[in-house]
């Protein structure tokens, strides 16, 4: 398939260049031709309909072609996936970043979870910053952008809190600046595998079911569907699943005792609230469904209490995550285990590929992640990064947060742009190495 560049873009809507004929003609400009018949870019092959025999259904064997032959492929454009692929494309390797929504961020912006928690270590009345590096480049230049966040800075003792629409810009910009090479709209389906080693992905799109061939690949996607796909161990769980949402128009200096305003946002006037939500399956199409539904019904009828409110009559919803609030579903069973205790007790990782900062539950210590959080048990040339990493029942819910996300996905970024050059497994690879490189991209390992 060939590749469009902008300049083609352009030319196939018929616009020449946008220079040329003004930007607000060219993009304010009513649409009235109606649409023009084209040669199909790609044929789509189903390799024939699908049939029933005795009783079920039966799928023809087809071949998938080879879309993408990279480096590193991460699956997964949130948190975790963006920050992988920006270690790995920076360290000079080819990446490809496949997502399944039109944006990046997951969570983080979908899903409207705006607050960055655990970027910083408070003990002893100090307030030192451990999420470093590509993670705090990405915070600064967020924070440079009007509106853009509240909370951060030097003299700030708070996590940032960030606009979803300006951390999905910076995202995109990160990206395409580092060279990524970016699918959007694709859903990961199936691993590609050569006995217990990963070979890539099948991924499902508006062009049909096609394959990238990857050196290694890296699950981002929150669910660990990877991992699942290539025969990886993993723990399955059952969690809270919410939903959500941002109110417009909230006045401040009223009594708002009773009502769930939510937290702050960069947006005079704007306020985030969080769900919990009920513990369900998160990897049940049903469950999600119902949940989805149940979800928006209550924050509308929590918008009427709101309204009945004397002085917040006019507070109006402004929008709802168009991702579910999901807290766990899959984690990895890997060469080591994130486990509550052992980061109470300030236990030493010689491994150590980052440092989270504190958090209610590990007593407000800092928690070094060792690289063996990411390294599945048997399958090679496979890395886990975000919240389906290899860590405990408590201690998931430390892994699952923005902040972590970014520092095992940086770190999975680098591990793998340094097994692809030594030309080694992930499982084999020098640790100092990967400790090296992240240091080079200005991490913080204690």
């Amino acid at each position: 398939m060939k590749r469009m560049y902008r300049r083609d873009f352009l030319r196939a809507l018929g616009l020449g260049s946008v220079a040329a004929i003004g930007a607000g003609r060219a993009w304010g400009a009513p649409i009235h031709e109606g649409s023009r018949i084209v040669e199909q870019g790609m044929a789509v092959s189903r390799g024939g309909a699908a049939f029933f025999e005795d009783g079920k259904v039966v799928q023809p064997r087809r071949e998938i072609p080879v879309f993408r032959d990279t480096d590193v492929l991460v699956v997964g454009g949130g948190t975790a996936g963006v920050l992988a692929a920006l270690a790995a494309a920076r360290a000079g390797v080819r990446v490809t970043l496949v997502e399944r929504y039109g944006c990046f961020g997951g969570l983080w912006t979908a899903g409207l979870v705006l607050i960055v928690l655990c970027t910083h270590v408070r003990t002893g009345g100090k307030h030192q910053k451990v999420v470093q590096g590509i993670g705090d480049e990405m915070l600064a230049r967020i924070a440079e952008l009007k509106h853009g966040a509240i909370n951060y800075g030097p003299e700030s003792t708070h996590d940032a809190t960030t606009d979803p629409e300006v951390t999905k810009y910076v995202m995109a910009t990160m990206l395409r600046e580092a060279g990524v090479d970016i699918l959007l709209h694709g859903w990961v389906t199936n691993a590609i595998m050569d006995g217990n080693t990963i070979q890539g992905v099948l991924f499902e799109s508006k062009s049909g079911c096609l394959a990238v061939k990857a050196k290694v690949v890296v699950d981002a996607s929150g669910d660990g569907d990877v991992l699942d796909a290539a025969g990886a161990e993993s723990v399955p769980h059952i969690h809270r699943i919410g939903l959500v949402h941002r109110l417009g128009n909230v006045p401040s200096g009223l009594d708002s005792k009773g009502l769930n305003l939510g937290g702050g946002t960069p947006v005079p006037g704007v306020r985030w609230v969080n769900m919990q939500g009920p513990q369900g399956d998160c990897l049940d199409i049903q469950t999600l469904t119902q949940c989805e539904l149940d979800a928006r019904e209550a924050i509308w009828a929590k918008l009427k209490e709101i309204q009945e409110r004397p002085g917040y009559e006019n507070v109006f919803l402004l929008d709802v995550a168009s991702q579910l609030g999901v807290r766990a579903s899959r984690t990895l069973v890997g060469t080591e285990e994130l486990r509550l205790e052992e980061c109470r007790s300030g236990k030493a990782r010689p491994d150590v590929v980052g440092v989270g900062g504190s958090y209610s539950i590990l007593d407000m210590q800092p928690c070094p992640i060792p690289y063996g959080t990411l390294v599945p048990k048997r399958v090679d040339n496979l890395l886990a990064a975000g919240r389906c990493v290899a860590a405990d029942n408590a201690m998931l819910n430390y892994t699952r947060l923005i902040a972590p996300c970014m520092l095992t996905g940086h770190a999975a970024g680098a591990a793998a742009a340094t097994a692809v050059t030594s030309k080694v497994s992930p499982r084999n690879v020098d640790v100092a190495a990967v400790q090296g490189l992240l240091k080079q991209q200005k991490a913080y390992l204690g």
